[in-house]
Formats: C-alpha cells, structure tokens, sequence
C-alpha cells in the first residue's frame, strides 16, 4: 500500500509520461468513514439530531414531518440510509438543517458546533470526536503537501459545519473544505444564513461537481470509503480505498460500500485495511 503511493507520488514530480503540474496536484478526501469514524452515526448527524430533539420540543407540529419523525422515533431505516449516505435520506437532513439554523450568523452556528464537540462524546470512546481523527490521514496529508499537492476536503455533510474544526483537528484550511453548502445573504453589514442548500449535494457525481466548481481542476489523488465516494475516485489517476475491518479498535462492515469494493478490485484501486495497514487508527 505504501509502495503504491509512494511510486505514484514519486512518478508525478519527475519528468516523463506521469507527470503532474504543481498547480494539477490536487488531492482530495472523503470525510465520514475516511477521517473519522461514521458509526454507529456520522458526526454531523450526531449534531443535526440533538437540534432537531429541540426544536420539536418547542414545535411540537413538527412531529410528523421528514426528517424530524424519523430521528424522534428512532427510525432504524432512515438513520440506515443517513449512515451509508443516502442522497434522499442526505437531502432531507441538509434542507431541514438549513431552515433549522436560518437566520442564524455564522458566528452563531459556530458556538453551537463547538459546544457539540465540547460536551458529546461517541458511544465507543472516552474522547471527544475531534481527537478521533485516523493518524493514517494526518500522516498523508502531510505526505502530500511534501510533494506540492494542494489537500480537499470533500463530503455530502455541510462544509461549514467540517470548516470548524478542519485547521485545528485536520491542518486544512477552511477553504480547502468542500461540501454541501448553505445559501447567506450579507445584508445591512450582517451576514446571515438562508434556507436553503446552494449548489445541490455533494455526493457520488455531486462531488466530482462540487471539487471542480470549487477548484477548477479534476483531482488526481483522491481517498474515499464508500459507493458515494465512487465517482470521486473514478475521476482521479490514484485511487485509494479505505475498507473498515477492525471491529476491535474501530468498525468493521461493507454497507454502504459493497459497488466500491466491487469496483476497488476491477479497476485496481489501491486498498487499505485497517486491520492489517494501520499500525495505529487514531
């Protein structure tokens, strides 16, 4: 796994038939399931269901609309699609997430997302999610910047819910963070948030959409763990796929990503176990 990095990495600053311009080398990262942990619920839907216990609390009409019913009543089938990212289930949550915080100042939704981090902690571990971040992908990151490669972040979740945390737990700066994105409007010297998604979702072919309107380029490098990160990935020249297979010290499963360990095989993806790759997860 090493080796093929590193022969890629290598081919790509020397001259011949695989090199890549400095301003080309864009690498780009899936962040649920590829950065941190997505079970037993990615971080952001962590986040969005204790707002959403809230808001019903004071609205009690809100209990039988989408998203809010199914996160009250616990509803295995659609937290199921949320997990392996769903576009219809991620739709739902993203919209209702944005009439949720409307109005609100960035600075606002800030101090609700770092008291998030502050106070919840996941259900596997005695730490706070953003010192559950995979030591592999710090490590890579660092590797990459070594070779003059530019690092994204791109994910179907908000990209200013990642852009709080990305300088301090990933090194990334918040405009190298990509994802589903809120509508703002600057007015009267405030600016403040819509209701409404701009842009559409950063998923599956969403990605690959979002990564170039963002950057103006294809990514070369690309890391994901997922069927939604497949597109992502089929766009790039390198390819990386993370399998979860340590149910000891992370997760182990394939849902949500069995098209891409079909496709990791056929179009020889480079593969990382966690288990046998990982000498350390986090």
């Amino acid at each position: 796994m090493k080796e093929s990095i590193f022969d890629f990495l290598n081919s790509s600053i020397e001259e011949g038939s695989h090199y890549i311009k400095p301003e080309d080398r864009i690498a780009t990262f899936d962040n649920d399931g590829t950065l941190w942990a997505e079970k037993p619920m990615p971080v952001q839907l962590n986040f969005i269901s204790r707002a959403f216990v809230k808001t019903v609390q004071k609205d009690p009409s809100l209990i039988d609309e989408q998203p809010y019913k199914a996160i009250l009543m616990r509803d295995e089938n659609f937290f199921r699609k949320a997990r392996e990212q769903d576009p219809e289930a991620i739709k739902f949550l993203e919209d209702a997430m944005a009439r949720e915080w409307a109005g609100s100042t960035p600075n606002d939704f800030e101090a609700e997302v770092l008291e998030f981090f502050a106070t919840v902690k996941p259900e596997k571990y005695a730490k706070n999610f953003t010192d559950l971040v995979y030591k592999p992908m710090l490590e890579l990151f660092e590797l990459l910047k070594d070779y003059e490669y530019r690092v994204f972040v791109c994910s179907g979740g908000g990209n200013d819910f990642m852009r709080i945390i990305s300088e301090k737990s990933w090194g990334i700066f918040k405009e190298n963070v990509i994802g589903s994105a809120t509508d703002y409007k600057y007015h009267n010297g405030i600016l403040k948030r819509n209701d409404k998604v701009l842009g559409g979702i950063a998923l599956g072919p969403g990605k690959v959409e979002h990564i170039y309107s963002r950057t103006g380029r294809l990514p070369v490098f690309a890391v994901g763990n997922g069927d939604v990160d497949i597109e992502m990935l089929e766009s790039a020249k390198f390819r990386l796929f993370i399998k979860h297979d340590d149910e000891e010290r992370e997760y182990a499963y394939i849902n949500g990503a069995e098209r891409m360990l079909n496709i990791a095989e056929k179009n020889n993806y480079t593969n990382v176990s966690m288990k046998n790759d990982w000498k350390e997860i986090f």
